[in-house]
């Protein structure tokens, strides 16, 4: 920290980007905690790549900081913050970690942690107490440094990709230097207790959602049964173009379907693999009843929810061991009481049970999916028991409200010195 640095908020909360219009958790988690009262300060490893914003960015009103995505694009400031670090006490014991790390991940990235560490500890401002970051993975090596080197605790969120790709040593070696931890399925919540060094050191904790944010459900949809071609049923889907989406699945089922069914898809979305899927939708002869929307702001979603008749994401694992959590798109798509057609994967069954919010399918499983969708197209009335059902369950038991005081909790704890389990 700089000479003369002005007072901050004794919470930093860090993550990889912000704002992200595909992690609206993250940004519904800050806005619940600054109407709570608590003073944080946002700090982000990336500036935003998206073009819009959604609503809830434009009411966080803390401060906002972005620490150099490449070091050599600021070198300066690079090299002005890893010369302080080596003026403090704790230069030893962190570079023993850092080098450490550094024999096991011989990499760029690790070095650009290292970097971008040390200039989040030279520019922490006084009066910050308690380091928090969303995702164990990237982020939090950069969070358990800057801790290190600045002597604060830290806490982390881990949420669904940076379980299951972060190697277990590094894991454990986290979990072990946090206060306490959080994540949001009871897959993910296994998988950390297993590496944990004690038993209430990470919890459970949903993202739940705040349903103040969204409109009531229509009260009534069309009963639309795939036999008019004038108006067919509505398929939406949404999340990033990335594997473990199950998109291509979703555009193979799609392909399989009864010719006599009319049908339309929208997926809202943006993801590197966008093209290869409107590439695959024009070999299959869908393209003409797709309608590909990109990236798109709360409004924007809520309107393709309303609009459909039934909520698709047939999510499974990718190839690099990457998966789901609960996504929050299936709540959402909840809110607007559509029935839900899922796999029987990661979180989403904690959510969604077969037959009663909606149908869930093993992954991958193609044919399966397709009959799915062919069955509910067909059924309006079934259509509307299925998505009563998961509004129903939304409101009951997946209220965004228990888990922000859970952690509101915690980071007051941690502010205040206390070293007790997870929140």
């Amino acid at each position: 920290m700089s000479k003369g640095a002005p007072t901050g908020p004794p919470v930093a909360i860090a993550m990889k980007g912000y704002p992200r219009l595909s992690e609206t958790f993250i940004a519904q988690e800050l806005l619940g905690l600054q109407r709570l009262g608590l003073p944080f300060a946002i700090w982000s490893l990336r500036h935003p790549t998206d073009g819009a914003r959604h609503m809830m960015h434009n009411e966080i009103t803390a401060p906002l900081h972005y620490l150099p995505e490449y070091l050599h694009d600021d070198w300066r400031r690079v090299l002005r913050a890893v010369a302080r670090a080596f003026t403090r006490p704790s230069i030893a014991g962190l570079l023993a970690i850092f080098l450490r790390d550094l024999a096991r991940d011989r990499t760029r990235n690790r070095l650009r942690r290292f970097g971008q560490a040390c200039v989040m500890a030279d520019e922490l401002p006084a009066g910050t107490r308690h380091l928090h970051v969303h995702y164990l993975h990237t982020p939090a090596s950069v969070i358990r440094y800057a801790a290190l080197s600045r002597g604060l605790s830290w806490s982390f969120s881990a949420h669904a990709k940076d379980i299951w790709t972060t190697p277990h040593w590094e894991k454990r070696e986290k979990i072990a230097d946090a206060v306490w931890g959080v994540t949001c399925t009871r897959d993910g919540h296994a998988e950390l207790q297993r590496l944990a060094d004690r038993p209430d050191k990470v919890a459970l904790l949903y993202h739940g959602l705040d349903l103040a944010r969204f409109p009531a459900p229509p009260s009534a949809r069309p009963a639309r049964d795939g036999s008019d071609p004038a108006d067919p049923v509505r398929f939406v889907t949404i999340g990033r173009a990335v594997a473990k989406k199950g998109f291509d699945d979703l555009l193979a089922a799609l392909a399989i379907l009864s010719p006599g069914l009319s049908w339309r898809l929208t997926h809202i979305g943006g993801g590197e693999m966008l093209a290869p899927l409107k590439a695959q939708a024009d070999r299959l002869g869908l393209a003409g009843r797709i309608a590909w929307l990109g990236p798109q702001a709360q409004d924007a979603v809520v309107a393709a929810l309303r609009e459909a008749d039934l909520f698709v994401l047939p999510s499974k694992q990718a190839e690099n061991g990457d998966r789901d959590g609960l996504p929050n798109v299936v709540m959402e798509a909840a809110s607007q009481a559509l029935p839900v057609v899922a796999t029987d994967f990661a979180g989403i069954p904690e959510f969604v049970r077969h037959g009663r919010e909606g149908l869930l399918l093993r992954p991958g499983d193609v044919s399966a999916l397709a009959k799915a969708l062919d069955g509910l197209s067909r059924d309006p009335q079934w259509r509307a028991r299925l998505g009563a059902a998961a509004f129903a369950r939304l409101r009951a038991e997946f209220s965004a409200q228990a888990g922000l005081e859970r952690i509101h909790r915690a980071l007051l704890a941690a502010v205040a010195g206390g070293d007790g389990g997870a929140p």
